[in-house]
């Protein structure tokens, strides 16, 4: 990606992680778990290629990239966003969607590179297996948001603090269920609701695609980590437990907090602090940053991980109520492909039988375009 578009030279942001752990290898070809394996299947068979499948010739309005309600901005309603002219709005809705778009592509980096470290670390095959294609996943989910963002917004902006700091504790961990519960669980889980609301919410078919084919392959990817650790977390201690439980309260502490934009408001050299306080305080933003937990919630109680400290933040961030979610359900929606999203394709007949389009519904605040 050319280093010009960003709002931050990347000589000033570059980044390297010491990793620990060891690498596992394994003489035990014989078949493992069958659902794992089933995972792996999929994975092999529903590879996609981003420069193909994306139609990437349907054009992208700078000013409103992704057709969304005024009601999605984060600011919408605030003093800030009333003194605001036309053209000042716009800008805001181009930089809020390259800011969501750049922290996807690095957050989409960082799965790269915890999916590699799986297959080095994880003593069994199956998983190494699987992991693998993951690894050809997240590769292409960099390719299509660092497309988007060069050829359609022209701008991006750095990695959050808040999601460097998640990203630098489960990379530097050397224990291989750490990287699957930071990144499969915690970083993807919220990353599959974020995905969803754009999906569900946007009007411009390409960023609407982009997210739905993305949310497809993320949804296994949550799948591999429930397995995975739904195994191994019993088998552990309860100090162990208790570790694990302490680093996902303050994960989710982290996560909840990237969400208020503050970059941007700095960029735009508006009052960030009156844009922070509007946005923590709003009840929209309080309905997405719930939406963000959904698929979290339940998750870690199905894994285990769900003490009293867990629900304790659960009920202090307000998400306590995800828990009787039905996560299935959840992940089924995360792979259907919306109509605008499914017109986009520039595939064959073979992709389009294996992508049957349904229409997950809206939220209620949207608005139609």
């Amino acid at each position: 990606m050319s280093t010009r578009i960003y709002t931050l030279p990347i000589e000033e942001t570059g980044w390297h992680v010491p990793s620990g752990g060891t690498t596992a290898f394994s003489w035990d070809y014989d078949e493992g778990r069958d659902r794992l394996l089933t995972l792996y299947e999929k994975g092999k068979k529903r590879q996609w290629n981003a420069a193909e499948r994306i139609d990437w010739s349907q054009p992208v309005d700078i000013d409103d990239p992704l057709g969304t309600p005024d009601e999605a901005i984060a600011i919408y309603g605030s003093p800030t966003w009333e003194r605001l002219r036309p053209r000042e709005r716009a800008q805001v809705r181009h930089h809020t969607a390259a800011w969501q778009f750049s922290q996807f592509l690095h957050g989409e980096q960082g799965a790269l590179i915890c999916a590699s470290k799986i297959v080095q670390t994880v003593p069994d095959l199956d998983s190494k297996f699987y992991a693998a294609t993951q690894v050809m996943d997240e590769a292409r989910h960099v390719e299509a948001y660092s497309r988007y963002l060069r050829e359609k917004l022209e701008l991006a902006y750095p990695i959050n603090p808040h999601l460097k700091a998640l990203l630098n504790d489960v990379i530097s961990d050397g224990r291989w269920d750490m990287t699957y519960l930071g990144m499969q669980v915690l970083i993807e889980g919220l990353a599959l609701a974020a995905f969803g609301v754009i999906r569900d919410m946007a009007t411009n078919p390409l960023g609407r695609a982009v997210n739905a084919y993305v949310m497809q392959d993320e949804a296994r990817h949550v799948a591999f980590g429930r397995l995975a650790l739904r195994d191994l977390y019993p088998q552990l201690t309860q100090a162990e437990r208790d570790e694990r439980e302490e680093f996902c309260v303050e994960a989710c502490y982290l996560m909840r907090d990237r969400f208020t934009g503050e970059e941007i408001w700095r960029t735009l050299d508006f009052d960030a602090d009156e844009c922070i306080e509007y946005v923590e305080r709003s009840d929209t933003f309080r309905q997405f940053r719930g939406m963000l937990f959904s698929r979290i919630v339940p998750t870690l109680r199905d894994i285990g991980l769900f003490g009293p400290k867990i629900q304790a933040a659960f009920a202090d961030m307000g998400v306590l109520g995800f828990e009787q979610v039905d996560i299935e359900d959840l992940m089924a929606n995360a792979q259907s492909i919306p109509r605008a999203a499914a017109s986009t394709l520039a595939c064959g007949a073979n992709d389009r039988a294996a992508n049957t389009p349904r229409m997950p519904s809206r939220p209620s605040w949207s608005r139609s375009r």
